[in-house]
């Protein structure tokens, strides 16, 4: 029986849930081992992304150019079975170009009639390039895809497919001339992944496999139902109460008014994550269990994700940049505690 088949199961049937994450766990293994034979030296980027995914986030990836971001959204849309297209961001970008528009047309008989053609956000994976660079009314077309999973051209609604995830790109290191992404709009992705250098050895490997004349490709390994039934699954997994008090703890000690926060905290930061990143952890923690193939996730999971689903949610102080302190390291300190 494939996957996609298990759509109808019972839920409520608990021999029937460990069978189908047993099963999924295993198909999501041989998806990120096939991701891994042509993204070289990215385990941890590979990893978060599908447990965003997973969990039916979206991502934002913050690397230099030259680290094949795009190369793994289109590996990633090639192995999960998922119609992929790719948005370069301009400031003269039109929220038209991305959402589609609606032309008038004339029939044989001479009525005239408006018809809707779809942008390219009619997609299932959407790779939206140096998301920063487009206008804040592009950026602002685009959330209201994120959000609702549709969008709204000329008065009437359009539904997006299933699944729908935007994959978003920013350079970090020029900043000139883009349109820096609101709070409203971070907080809609569900990671923030940096992409950094790969180490030596596995650079050595991509020399050699991409400079050839045969190059790596991989197979389709899921469909989009499969993915969709993962969704669900995540859903289904259990979590622990040490679990569920770790994350409640670590995102409630990030808000600089709490009562007896850490100094540091009431000190550098100027606000901290709200309840949505507090249910984007509870996700990507089951996510991560069922990427591994675990029946449940464990704190560990939760120190693991915490610094991509709250480095995007939370703002320093004008003092913790003259005193030269990271978000990184404000992080650190409120998982410490639980290490």
């Amino acid at each position: 029986m494939s996957l996609s088949e298990h759509d109808s199961l019972r839920w409520q049937d608990d021999d029937a849930v460990y069978e189908t994450i047993e099963r999924l766990g295993h198909q999501l293994s041989r998806a990120r081992a096939a991701v891994e034979q042509v993204i070289y030296g990215q385990r941890a980027v590979i990893d978060q992304t599908l447990v965003s995914l997973l969990a039916g986030g979206h991502v934002l990836f913050i690397g230099v150019p030259g680290l094949a971001k795009t190369r793994l959204v289109e590996t990633l849309g090639r192995v999960l079975g998922l119609e992929e297209r790719r948005i370069q961001c301009t400031p003269d970008l039109m929220p038209s170009d991305i959402l589609g528009s609606e032309v008038l047309e004339e029939d044989e008989s001479g009525r005239r009639a408006f018809r809707f053609i779809p942008g390219p956000v009619f997609c299932q994976l959407l790779m939206a390039d140096e998301i920063n660079r487009a206008s804040p009314r592009t950026q602002s077309a685009l959330l209201q895809a994120m959000q609702e999973q549709r969008v709204s051209v000329a008065g009437h609604y359009h539904p997006l497919p299933t699944p729908f995830h935007v994959l978003a790109t920013q350079n970090p290191l020029e900043q000139e001339g883009t349109y820096p992404l609101p709070e409203a709009q971070l907080d809609r992705f569900l990671m923030q992944v940096d992409v950094d250098y790969p180490d030596l050895e596995a650079e050595r490997r991509m020399l050699v496999a991409t400079t050839g004349a045969a190059q790596p490709t991989v197979d389709t390994m899921l469909k989009p139902a499969d993915l969709l039934l993962a969704q669900k699954a995540v859903r289904h997994i259990p979590v622990g109460e040490s679990v569920l008090e770790t994350i409640l703890q670590l995102v409630r000690a990030g808000r600089p008014d709490t009562p007896g926060v850490d100094p540091e905290v009431a000190r550098y930061v100027a606000w901290g994550p709200g309840p949505r990143a507090s249910q984007s952890l509870m996700l990507a923690c089951r996510a991560r269990a069922l990427l591994d193939g675990r029946l449940a996730p464990s704190v560990d999971d939760v120190l693991a994700l915490a610094p991509p689903i709250l480095k995007h949610r939370m703002a320093l102080s004008f003092t913790a940049r003259a005193d030269g302190v990271s978000i990184e390291h404000i992080i650190g300190r409120l998982c410490a505690p639980f290490a």
